[in-house]
């Protein structure tokens, strides 16, 4: 029996995928905090004292933990699933593995030249961000891979006029949504386009048919997407009382900012740094998406508008809240621009063939037969790609253009030589989470009773995620969390694990009800261990005996 091409991209993508993530996580220990978070969201649906759906949290979008629950409970008999973020990786890795066959989707619904195609899709799976962020277990993948499906449906409803195609691309935003905030800025741009195209289309039928049709085209591409955003504010609201935690609380990405004193200073600068990273991640799209842009004028190729304004508008948020200081400085938030100069490269070639709709609507757009793409400008626009790839992969391991990435020097070339505080910084930052697994092996070792162990999941989330017995912990999103921390001893704790009330340890909750405690034990415990952190920006746990 013959495999379809995209079966087999799919499988051999994620298993690529699933075998760098391995190789980082297990074989070295490179974890990335922000996945090893969402596992231990995870987790505490199913394992902790406390288990509900609800303590998957609603300070950040729930895809992620979601999409990893099926794995989280194998954990249960091995714990190496979660203590080492594999479970992250087994959701990335299919997540990023979709985006490819999208990305292979769209050059087959473009009519390029099969080697052109292949080249491209290929060329954008082994693109170093992508395996990197396809094995690690960050919401990356689930988001682009949303992008791209949504993107190839908006591309593809342009000619067909088909409503599945609309109702596709409005699915894939709200899901997007449910993995990345970001994805609200795109539901919105995608919908005045799709107004505007719908207001252009019917223009023949009067000012209230133009404007009735029109409407009900941009309703259905923005329906999913505002379902999304207002279930969740709705489900966050009725079960915490605050319907924007991510803003509001006290865990939220606002007071992480604050806290870790991030965020852009003068905004000269981060303009320009934006600029500077889009460039890291689309090295060729400065030159390609110019001449795109005047090839489809000229062809009146309203394809191409589609796929720049949606991909384009997630750059636009990505650059407006680092502008704004609202963000971080990281390479991943413009992860749009790699897609984007995918896609221009596509977008070279003048679009060939008809595409089979379902339900074609009446603005059916006959594509007329033309000629393909030169090979002389396929191959040089194919080597741009390859050469962005190069690009990218170099300016990775620049701790100043990329901060979360440039670590990886010390897995990828662990001999090179370079700067001995780089280095350091590097073997610093995969070496993060040791001690956090090594205190939960200890605390293990213990044999306490359930309930005995109070922590804040602030920083404790690695240490959450490596306990063979996660219900030993008092953690916040157990229901009885804040009468436990008021009175712990008389609720049974014999332990509290502590970590310096600076930084975002200020949101710590156990050092928000008793704020010396770590320094005196706030009159409520004694010194048990202080256990120095061996990972980068990690602080040293004290762990005190509750008296």
């Amino acid at each position: 029996m013959r495999v379809r091409p995209t079966v087999g991209l799919f499988w051999a993508t994620t298993a690529v995928y699933v075998a760098i993530g391995l190789y980082l996580s297990v074989g070295h220990g490179y974890l990335m905090g922000d996945s090893l978070s969402r596992v231990a969201a995870a987790r505490s649906v199913m394992f902790s004292r406390d288990p509900h759906l609800a303590a998957i949290g609603f300070i950040f979008t729930p895809l992620t933990a979601i999409a990893q629950l099926p794995t989280v409970f194998l954990g249960q008999w091995w714990v190496s699933l979660t203590s080492w973020g594999v479970t992250g990786t087994l959701m990335s890795a299919p997540f990023m593995a979709g985006a490819v066959v999208q990305m292979y989707k769209i050059g087959r619904d473009r009519g390029v030249p099969p080697w052109l195609m292949w080249t491209v899709t290929l060329v954008f799976a082994l693109n170093p961000m992508v395996l990197f962020y396809g094995a690690n277990g960050m919401s990356e993948a689930p988001f682009l891979f949303c992008a791209c499906w949504a993107a190839r449906r908006l591309i593809r409803w342009c000619s067909t006029d088909d409503v599945h195609d609309l109702v596709g691309a409005g699915l894939a935003l709200g899901l997007g949504y449910l993995a990345r905030y970001d994805a609200l800025a795109a539901a919105g741009f995608v919908t005045l386009f799709v107004l505007g195209v719908g207001l252009f289309r019917h223009g023949r039928s009067g000012i209230r048919g133009t404007w009735r049709q029109a409407l009900l085209d941009a309703v259905l591409v923005a329906l999913p997407s505002a379902l999304a955003f207002l279930g969740w504010a709705f489900t966050s609201w009725l079960i915490t009382g605050q319907a924007l935690q991510q803003f509001s609380s006290t865990y939220g990405n606002a007071s992480i900012l604050e806290q870790s004193g991030g965020g852009a200073v003068d905004p000269l600068d981060a303009f320009g740094y934006s600029l500077a990273e889009i460039f890291v991640m689309g090295p060729a799209l400065p030159v390609l998406l110019p001449v795109v842009l005047i090839l489809a004028l000229q062809r009146r190729d309203l394809e191409v508008a589609a796929s720049t304004l949606l991909f384009g508008s997630l750059l636009l948020f990505a650059t407006y809240t680092f502008v704004a200081g609202q963000t971080f400085p990281f390479l991943r938030f413009y992860f749009s621009a790699l897609p984007l100069m995918a896609l221009a490269v596509y977008q070279l070639a003048p679009p060939r063939g008809q595409l089979h709709a379902r339900r074609p609507g009446p603005y059916l757009h006959d594509r007329p037969p033309t000629r393909p793409i030169r090979p002389p400008i396929a191959a040089l626009a194919a080597t741009s790609m390859v050469v962005s790839a190069g690009v990218t992969g170099v300016l990775m391991l620049d701790p100043q253009l990329s901060v979360q990435q440039f670590a990886l020097r010390a897995v990828v070339f662990p001999d090179r030589p370079g700067p001995d505080e780089t280095a350091a910084h590097a073997r610093r930052i995969v070496a993060s989470f040791q001690t956090e697994r090594e205190i939960a092996d200890y605390i293990d070792s213990l044999n306490l009773p359930r309930g005995s162990v109070l922590m804040d999941t602030v920083y404790g989330f690695a240490v959450f995620t490596a306990t063979e017995r996660p219900d030993t912990f008092v953690i916040p999103s157990d229901e009885d969390f804040t009468g436990i921390l008021n009175r712990p001893a008389e609720n049974g704790v014999r332990y509290i694990l502590a970590v310096p009330n600076t930084g975002r340890g200020e949101s710590d909750a156990v050092n928000r009800r008793f704020p010396t405690l770590y320094d005196d034990g706030g009159d409520v415990a004694t010194l048990e261990l202080e256990i120095p952190n061996t990972g980068d920006n990690q602080p040293t746990w004290r762990l005190y005996r509750v008296y």
